[in-house]
């Protein structure tokens, strides 16, 4: 709950003295350009299936996907045009990196009007033809808000900098003297206004410390260029609040909130992830999923399986965890055990319960922290990128595809910062362009554009993208892979395995992340079952598990299958039977002669009778590989 005091947020010596307005005070009237105006709940309607958000999004840096103009920056149209290769790819959700006007030019989070689409992007008409395309495909858009911070440029901060008595002095956070004692990523986040610090362009760690009796101080988490917002102060957040909706009204399908931890600070050594700052996520949570249909993912670095939690945000990003999808591909045994078991509740490996299903995952993203572009991860390894790939599309929780990682787009070397993972998509290989623009690209390509393009990709079956695509048919087709619970998730060796489970459909997932032939000891199947070659195509069409829920297959080397696995009970309910007995009885005979009739001699090679119960945690080798 918040307290209430007479004056904005002050520091007295070394601790964060958090006081603020907190009267009935009203925004303040529009001033300066500033559009303040209350924003009520308009449609709450939406225009797609329910569930849409369980398909894989692409998070998307609008300035690098596509330009329709010929100025060598994408836009809002270019995306717009675009929409059909997003559906084509099986892609069910956007997310849009920023796209409100912004003070940096590049890559947006320093906002300067929070209700306003960046001019180099479009506008407000061409959002709304980009959400009525999107949902006519079937796909949802989400956008990122910024709202943690400003830029100093924004009207707001730089009315507050006119003085105490300003309305839009309490929106941000003051002090009268320099505090002591704070550390935020090598820094204090504690600015002299009066230096204009926002135009230092150094090393942040090398900025000169402020005079001697200096005073007028503001806080900025990221640094100079971005004061944080007072939420203690209730117009702020009534604010937000309204510009959350005026999105929303246009039919947003939802938000990636950033930087939600940093909302509210306590102290020097209370600065990050505070309890106060979780409430206030769930507030935002509640009034965006107060529209139908909508979904939120928090970006929570510190703790994000907390902020995944339905009682905070109810999405995050699975930081902590998703670098073992890249470590399992590289061959290393934990991370095959952590990606086979971390889903999974019943196995004691997950701990005393599974990671939530509410949680998104991705391979990389558009901070270098988070790594480089995968392809420069696993040094250009198709096979393994694809193991990475498959790992994450066909387990739990919300899949964001980084875009150009469906095709392997490799980052710019020698450019600063996160530059090298924001580079132009590669749609072609014209080596001045990519097909990026009909002008001047404004970064330079991908390297590898000649070979890792969209059009050379979606010709070669073999690609990745079509690889990507297959993925993603199986998420789109199985409801068992989109919203599924994971069932007996195990690791032999290099080999990892799991279950997914849905309304009584069940997918099983193999993945053998070693570069040899391996066989793999399956337990905890329903007795009998049939297990149905889903992916790849041409695998082994039928085998069969014993009466004991067991079965054995043998995975070639760096090798996916995803099989279906039908019971009698599931067959009769399928094929709609005059009794489940009946249906039960004809399905366990037909599926004898189709194990050991019709299929292929190749695949009755490649799948053996089930064995004799193997011991946990073992995976055999042939016998010319032993």
């Amino acid at each position: 709950m918040l307290a209430k005091h007479k004056h904005t947020a002050r520091v007295t010596g070394c601790a964060l003295a958090l006081a603020w307005t907190l009267s009935s005070s009203p925004v303040p009237a529009a001033a300066a350009g500033i559009d303040t105006r209350p924003v009520p709940v308009g449609p709450t309607a939406s225009a797609l299936p329910e569930g849409w958000h369980h398909g894989a999004f692409m998070e998307i840096f609008v300035r690098a996907w596509r330009d329709s103009d010929g100025d060598g920056i994408g836009d809002l149209r270019g995306l717009t045009l675009s929409l059909d290769h997003l559906q084509e790819l099986g892609v069910r959700g956007i997310w849009l990196m920023p796209i409100t006007a912004n003070a940096d030019g590049d890559h947006g989070y320093a906002t300067t009007d929070f209700r306003a689409i960046a001019p180099e992007y479009g506008t407000l008409a061409d959002f709304d033809a980009l959400i009525a395309e999107a949902h006519k495909r079937g796909i949802g858009v989400i956008m990122d808000y910024v709202i943690n911070h400003s830029a100093a440029q924004h009207p707001m901060f730089t009315e507050a900098l006119k003085g105490p008595d300003n309305p839009f002095r309490p929106w941000f956070v003051w002090a009268s003297q320099m505090p002591q004692g704070w550390d935020i990523w090598g820094k204090n986040p504690w600015y002299e206004a009066e230096a204009r610090p926002w135009t230092y362009s150094g090393d942040l760690k090398l900025m000169p410390a402020p005079p001697p009796g200096a005073r007028n101080f503001y806080f900025g988490t990221f640094g100079p260029e971005m004061p944080d917002f007072n939420f203690r102060h209730p117009p702020v957040l009534q604010y937000h609040q309204d510009s959350l909706r005026f999105w929303l009204n246009r039919g947003l399908d939802g938000y990636r909130l950033d930087a939600v931890p940093h909302l509210l600070e306590g102290d020097a050594v209370r600065w990050n992830d505070q309890p106060e700052s979780r409430a206030l996520t769930k507030q935002l949570q509640d009034l965006i999923k107060g529209y139908a249909n909508r979904y939120v993912v928090c970006e929570a670095t510190a703790e994000p399986a907390a902020y995944g939690d339905p009682a905070v945000c109810g999405g995050a990003f699975a930081f902590g965890f998703v670098q073992h999808y890249i470590g399992a591909a590289q061959g290393q045994a934990a991370s095959v055990q952590k990606v086979a078991t971390h889903y999974t509740a019943t196995d004691p490996a997950a701990g005393p319960q599974a990671a939530s299903p509410t949680m998104a995952t991705f391979l990389s993203n558009h901070d270098i922290f988070a790594g480089q572009r995968v392809w420069d991860q696993l040094g250009g390894d198709l096979r393994a990128y694809k193991l990475a790939a498959a790992g994450y599309l066909l387990q739990p929780g919300t899949p964001f595809i980084y875009y150009g990682e469906e095709i392997g787009q490799a980052g710019v070397p020698g450019l600063e910062g996160d530059r090298p993972l924001r580079a132009p998509y590669s749609w072609t290989a014209d080596p001045a362009t990519a097909g990026f623009t009909t002008g001047t690209p404004f970064r330079p390509l991908a390297p590898n554009r000649a070979s890792h393009n969209l059009q050379a990709q979606r010709a070669d079956p073999q690609s990745l993208f079509n690889f990507y695509k297959a993925m993603l048919t199986l998420r789109n087709t199985r409801p068992s892979l989109a919203r599924g619970r994971q069932e007996h998730g195990f690791a032999q060796g290099l080999v990892a395995g799991w279950q997914r489970v849905h309304d009584g459909e069940r997918t099983l997932v193999l993945i053998n992340y070693g570069t040899q032939l391996a066989q793999a000891e399956l337990q905890n199947l329903p007795a009998n079952a049939r297990l149905l070659s889903a992916f790849p195509e041409g695998g082994a069409q039928a085998a069969r598990a014993n009466a004991a829920g067991q079965a054995s297959l043998w995975l070639g080397p760096q090798a996916v299958r995803v099989l279906t696995v039908e019971t009698g009970a599931r067959k009769a309910a399928r094929k709609g039977a005059s009794t489940p007995g009946q249906q039960a009885r004809a399905g366990k005979a037909q599926q004898g002669k189709a194990s050991a009739k019709t299929a292929p001699k190749a695949a009755r090679k490649a799948t053996p009778k089930a064995p004799a119960p193997a011991k946990a945690g073992k995976t055999r080798q042939p016998p010319a590989a032993r």
